[in-house]
């Protein structure tokens, strides 16, 4: 179901592209000037329209039916189908945009139709958000925070029995290039006794991957491990936006509230899993002494091909650097090996005491840092909570965001013998 790494495409662009070559075929939903939105297929610098090519008869069976789903002004209802349906649609996207599809020349005859060119497109949120549920699976992020506060025990105990989660805010979600502005909310100010409020000082990003629920649960029904994998869709970018003097302030007893729920981007594709197949790997070992994962957490064939290789890349474009004509500039490189649950039992776990997902839930994995200088997934841990400050090629220096900063967010998959697949870009510029 995966095109070989020698397969081209009749689409030019696509052959060698960073993020969108044939062998990803993500999907997302967008809409040009005057038109309404819809559902399409990245390739290259492209998107392939699924409502035109209905219309014009491309698909028949089982992908036809994938591809009245998937057109819709929302991926719900394509998500829903599971993943029979995604693998009919993408055989069938594979077989028309091949190099050597007999569809060719009629394809190509069509494509003022069929193909728009992705810039004068505009994205929207692949899906209606009915929950959003953010992980804490990073677990060098986890510990490096942790060592801010608690140096002596940064891990709490609980953490390597359970994936750790909350309740996120659904409605505050944007797609990639939405402007973020700078919340209010209270503070203690160091030496205080007594808030105050105003606008957020410390405003910082988190490097996460977003995982897009495929078919849910029945109410009060867990989904059992070995089954996880059928109920995840695809995998997205997203930036948890955090305000940390709001969350240092509010977050006990209950956790983040207001520092977390003004934003939080994400990227506009769905990268399928059938795309990641070829990227899985085993789940890295647990550290010597670590418990096992109870028994409803713990499957073998999870274990030894649940873990994706997703190499994560954060940059910082600030308005100065903008001005000189200076490129965004790398914080961060890091990986979702650095993911110390899997996405099963992520799924798993939140569903074991009869929680029902739904398609079109969305999944945080919580911030993806490695375990040294050059990896960390935030300015909280590059900072060390603001105590120190990164210098950037314009000669400024950050300890966190400030207005008019833009950051970007990269996920690429690469292994020899495959071609390289990426997931666009996540992006948002903070405004006053």
């Amino acid at each position: 179901m995966n095109a070989s790494s020698n397969t081209r495409s009749w689409i030019e662009s696509a052959n060698g592209h960073a993020d969108f070559p044939l062998q990803n075929l993500p999907l997302g939903v967008f809409s040009r000037p005057g038109s309404t939105p819809r559902g399409g297929v990245a390739i290259g610098d492209s998107i392939f329209d699924l409502q035109a090519a209905l219309e014009a008869g491309y698909f028949n069976g089982a992908a036809r039916a994938a591809a009245e789903a998937a057109s819709r002004d929302q991926l719900n209802d394509f998500f829903a189908l599971g993943a029979g349906a995604r693998q009919a649609l993408r055989r069938e996207l594979l077989h028309l945009l091949d190099e050597n599809s007999p569809q060719r020349a009629r394809l190509q005859a069509a494509t003022d139709g069929l193909l728009h060119p992705m810039s004068e497109c505009q994205m929207h949120l692949p899906a209606r958000v009915g929950d959003y549920t953010d992980f804490y699976v990073g677990i060098h992020h986890a510990m490096n925070v942790g060592k801010l506060f608690r140096p002596d025990n940064p891990l709490l105990p609980n953490y390597k029995y359970v994936p750790i989660a909350y309740h996120g805010r659904a409605s505050t979600l944007c797609v990639s290039g939405a402007p973020i502005k700078r919340p209010n909310g209270q503070t203690l100010p160091p030496g205080e006794n007594v808030p105050q409020f105003g606008p957020c000082k410390r405003l910082d990003y988190e490097l996460e991957m977003g995982v897009w629920i495929g078919p849910g649960n029945a109410s009060s029904e867990a989904i059992d491990i070995a089954e996880a994998p059928q109920h995840i869709a695809g995998l997205c970018l997203l930036n948890d936006w955090s305000a940390r003097d709001i969350q240092a302030w509010e977050y006990q007893p209950l956790g983040p509230f207001l520092s977390k729920s003004f934003a939080t981007t994400v990227s506009p594709w769905v990268v399928t899993a059938e795309a990641l197949a070829p990227f899985r790997s085993p789940q890295p070992n647990r550290p010597e002494g670590d418990p096992q994962p109870l028994p409803y957490l713990l499957d073998a064939a999870d274990q030894q091909n649940g873990a994706l290789d997703i190499e994560l890349e954060v940059l910082l474009l600030t308005r100065q650097m903008k001005e000189q004509g200076l490129p965004a500039e790398r914080l961060a490189l890091s990986n979702t090996l650095n993911m110390y649950w899997t996405l099963a039992q992520m799924v798993t776990h939140h569903s074991v005491n009869g929680c029902k997902l739904q398609p079109g839930d969305l999944f945080g994995t919580g911030t993806l840092s490695g375990p040294q200088a050059g990896q960390f997934g935030s300015l909280l841990e590059m900072t060390e909570g603001g105590k120190t400050t990164v210098t950037l090629p314009s000669g400024e220096v950050r300890r966190f965001l400030e207005d008019g900063d833009e950051v970007i967010l990269r996920a690429r998959c690469k292994r020899e013998g495959q071609v390289s697949i990426g997931f666009g870009e996540c992006r948002g510029v903070v405004v006053g």
